[in-house]
């Protein structure tokens, strides 16, 4: 049952339903404690610490001064640190378990990485500091441009776009900067159905009209609607390879040959350069513009909105338009180019995208992935991780329903058809999965497959835990087909929190705690 904050106190398992519930006083359950908001533990009327009053304060905010009070509840210095470790406790990471979150690579970090980047001289230096106090930090970046130039077969890269969606952003702008010198105003990107859904949003950003391509029944681009979309007014294709779909888009090359033909240019969305990082270099396939999301292919730290990094690796074509700042090679060392100037390398530049030239501290991370690995360590990183998931692919098709024929490249896809006649839904099925100890896979995601489960497991991921996650989705599909519905329609059940109202959530959440009125 649930105590009055809506929190789970029963205590039988999912086979047991409510046969040895009981309700505790204090909302725990044993030593998995109960949570409450910081509103409820403390109270507005303390503080955890004792100051002396002030009286003779001068206001120094122009007049503008609190005239009602703060609000704030007070928390001593035990209440505070263990609200925020139960709360740690409750979440779901990659430090705990296999992370088969598909689209995003939750891979694992490892500690090498988060050491480099404590070293003295790198994890407190400053931005503001001068050029000639940072060299070290300005051969970082510039070693780090040139392996991902390497790897990607590109001349030039941009390192200051902050993540993903932000290098999608660059990259558009270098293209519409390079459209502008050529004083062509098109208005026209094309997206194909199994791209990243943040494509259309960042060309509708940038200033573009969309115009989506639709898949083939192979999973991939439909190359006569590709062709036949191909006017004089198109700016871009925005293209997602390995595709959202988990497939390598076999017609990369004719496309790209496609798309230049009518002057315009490939933007590569590098969400899932993971898949072929050292086998395959985009520059090769006619890419011109492609970001790299770094927590996803070089392991560094991403979750909760940041901090994240998405370098954009540019062509000969564009490379005259990318922003500023950037590092050269000056005669007493390294330099930044700050600006923009009538001459010089920078005169084509679209731009500043940042206040600074990245975000260091992934940077620092991401080229100690590359450098512990070498280049054939980072080649086994695809390899590995692409075999996982065919793996996974090939062990689970004969019980859930695979959306395409063959082997899958980094994530695998299934639809919700071995569920049909069930009544269990893709959401209910991977609700069970929380109880089994699993973060559901991404669902409902690509568009294109009708109830999407799309799994990605990463190279990270050992034999042993791969094993034990199929044998927890093939019990779950034995329970649904032998009509077990009670099992999935209220998972999860052993979680901290039951079921919630994701609807009610969206439509009318509520922001901004209130007393009870019965307190």
């Amino acid at each position: 049952m649930l105590n009055n904050q809506g929190r789970q106190t029963d205590v039988g398992t999912a086979s047991q339903q409510t046969s040895n519930n009981f309700t505790t006083h204090s909302g725990n359950r044993g030593l998995e404690q109960d949570e409450l908001l910081i509103y409820e533990i403390g109270d507005t009327k303390r503080t955890g610490v004792d100051l002396e009053e002030v009286w003779d304060f001068e206001p120094r905010l122009g007049g503008v001064t609190r005239d009602n009070e703060i609000g704030l509840a007070g928390l001593t210095e035990p209440e505070t640190m263990r609200h925020y470790t139960r709360l740690s406790r409750k979440n779901y990471a990659i430090d705990m378990g296999l992370y088969p979150l598909g689209s995003c690579t939750m891979k694992h970090n490892p500690r090498l990485n988060e050491k480099v980047a404590r070293l003295p001289g790198l994890g407190d230096i400053h931005p503001l500091q001068p050029i000639s106090t940072v060299q070290g930090a300005l051969e970082v970046m510039d070693n780090l441009a040139h392996w991902l130039k390497t790897l990607t077969g590109m001349p030039a890269v941009a390192m200051s776009p902050k993540a993903g969606a932000h290098g999608e952003l660059c990259g558009l702008m270098a293209i519409r900067a390079a459209l502008d010198k050529r004083g062509e105003n098109r208005s026209i990107i094309l997206a194909p159905e199994s791209a990243h859904g943040t494509n259309p949003a960042t060309a509708t950003l940038c200033g573009y009209k969309v115009k989506s391509i639709p898949a083939n029944k192979q999973g991939r681009v439909d190359l006569d609607a590709l062709k036949s979309a191909l006017t004089p007014d198109v700016a871009a294709i925005m293209l997602t390879n390995p595709n959202t779909c988990g497939l390598f888009e076999r017609d990369i090359i004719e496309i790209a040959k496609a798309v230049h033909s009518i002057g315009g240019y490939f933007y590569c969305d590098g969400a899932n350069f993971n898949a072929i990082v050292g086998k395959v270099r985009p520059g090769d396939l006619g890419v011109d513009a492609m970001h790299i999301n770094l927590h996803k292919t070089f392991s560094t730290p991403h979750g909760g909105g940041g901090p994240g990094a998405g370098p954009v690796v540019l062509s000969k074509a564009l490379e005259p338009f990318a922003p500023v700042p950037y590092v050269i090679h000056g005669d007493h060392g390294f330099e930044l180019v700050e600006h923009i100037s009538d001459k010089g390398d920078s005169k084509d530049s679209f731009g500043r995208m940042t206040a600074f030239h990245g975000q260091m501290g992934m940077n620092i991370r991401a080229l100690a992935f590359m450098m512990s690995h070498g280049a054939d360590g980072l080649a086994r990183v695809a390899e590995d991780s692409v075999l996982n998931a065919n793996y996974i692919l090939a062990s689970l098709k004969d019980v859930m329903t695979a959306s395409f024929e063959g082997p899958c490249m980094h994530e695998c896809l299934f639809d919700d058809r071995f569920l049909h006649g069930t009544g269990v839904a893709t959401l209910d099925f991977a609700k069970a999965m929380i109880d089994e100890g699993y973060h559901p896979m991404t669902m409902y995601f690509p568009l294109v497959v009708h109830g999407a489960m799309l799994i990605e497991p990463t190279e990270s991921e050992s034999k042993q835990s791969v094993d034990q996650f199929i044998g927890s989705l093939r019990h779950l599909v034995t329970e649904a087909k032998a009509g077990n519905k009670e099992l999935f329609s209220g998972a999860p059940y052993l979680a901290p929190l039951r079921r919630l109202d994701e609807t009610l959530a969206a439509r009318s959440p509520i922001l901004r705690w209130s007393k009870p009125e019965n307190e």
